[in-house]
């Protein structure tokens, strides 16, 4: 098959055998008949001018204004205007949204259902940190933000999540390289607060713009070659409370019994002592009296006191029999033993 370069030639030059030019394209333009002529073409203008003049910001975020790409102001919620047809471009920044950021882990489900998370492969090293008793912990957590500043966001840094990711990391390892792992597991609210505040002095020293509304830290464990030697661990620390807690449970129940015994002791010996001293004081009081009224009646005094002497001693002696002591015959006395009813009833009988 032969080619026509001839023809071909002419195709591409035009039928005047040269190529168009911009004169002819414009007088082209000309020849077009729009409606309503020139006014038309004003009025779309216009239009233009409008729609590209004004803009509107949501509630929730603000308008950052560039003009031919350097930074002007910052529009508030509601309707702005700016310079048209592409003079002044608008960025808007949602700084009411709480944004997040995780670590050690991946957020699957959607928005409807609640999420769940799920260790992740790809970043299960971030969440392998190195504690301060040189032992290793799987420490998972989630930075939740907003932005405060939105002209330091959008020019201060370039790569604005990725330095927030690693200070977030590296602020983490600092702190839990300050604690053991039982406090890493155990004192995770600590933690937490701890880190967001030393995260947002960084972000605000190398003016992000972002502020930290929160760190939440997800269940913190050991990695699982060293799990099982782990609970046993966990188990004897359980087992080394216990004993303990029984311990203190036997010594709290032996020492204050011991301490009320010695206190009932105590206020005893005290009591017989007490007792003793009045007992004797009366004693010496009442030989006092008596030897005073002795003095007086020495006669009287001697015989009321034989005779209180008599009354005391006579009912401990218990049956009295009083013998003639000229008595010679034996028979009466041998029934001094019986009863003295016996005889009555003998009589009786």
């Amino acid at each position: 098959m032969s080619w026509d370069w001839e023809k071909l030639k002419q195709q591409q030059q035009g039928k005047g055998g040269v190529p168009p030019q911009m004169d002819e394209f414009f007088e082209k333009i000309k020849k077009i008949k729009f409606p309503g002529g020139p006014l038309f073409i004003v009025g779309i203008f216009l239009v233009a001018l409008a729609i590209t003049s004004v803009f509107t910001v949501k509630q929730n975020e603000v308008g950052v204004v560039q003009l031919f790409g350097r930074y002007t102001r910052t529009a508030q919620p509601g309707l702005n205007f700016k310079m048209p047809l592409g003079i002044e471009k608008v960025t808007k920044v949602n700084v009411r949204e709480i944004q997040t950021e995780e670590f050690g882990f991946t957020t699957s489900g959607t928005q409807v259902r609640p999420s769940r998370f799920r260790s992740g492969t790809e970043n299960t090293g971030e969440a392998l940190m190195l504690t301060g008793d040189l032992n290793v912990a799987v420490v998972p957590w989630i930075v939740q933000f907003r932005i405060k500043n939105p002209y330091d966001f959008l020019f201060k840094v370039r790569d604005i999540r990725r330095m927030l990711r690693d200070m977030s990391e590296s602020t983490m390892r600092l702190v839990v390289g300050d604690r053991s792992v039982d406090e890493v597991i155990n004192r995770r609210d600590e933690i937490a607060v701890e880190a967001s505040g030393l995260l947002q002095a960084e972000l605000d020293l190398a003016e992000s713009g972002i502020h930290i509304v929160t760190i939440e830290m997800k269940k913190t464990s050991v990695p699982a070659p060293v799990q099982p030697s782990w609970n046993e661990v966990n188990q004897a620390e359980q087992e080394k409370e216990q004993m303990i807690l029984q311990a203190k449970e036997g010594y709290n129940k032996a020492i204050p019994a011991a301490v009320g015994e010695a206190e009932r002791t105590i206020k005893a010996a005290e009591g017989y002592a007490l007792n003793r001293v009045n007992r004797a004081k009366g004693d010496a009081a009442r030989f006092v009296d008596r030897y005073n009224a002795y003095v007086t009646a020495k006669d009287v005094t001697k015989r009321r006191l034989y005779l209180e002497t008599l009354k005391e001693m006579f009912p401990r002696l218990g049956p009295k029999y009083i013998i003639d002591s000229e008595q010679k015959n034996l028979l009466p006395l041998l029934n001094l033993g019986q009863p003295l009813n016996l005889g009555t009833q003998s009589s009786g009988e």
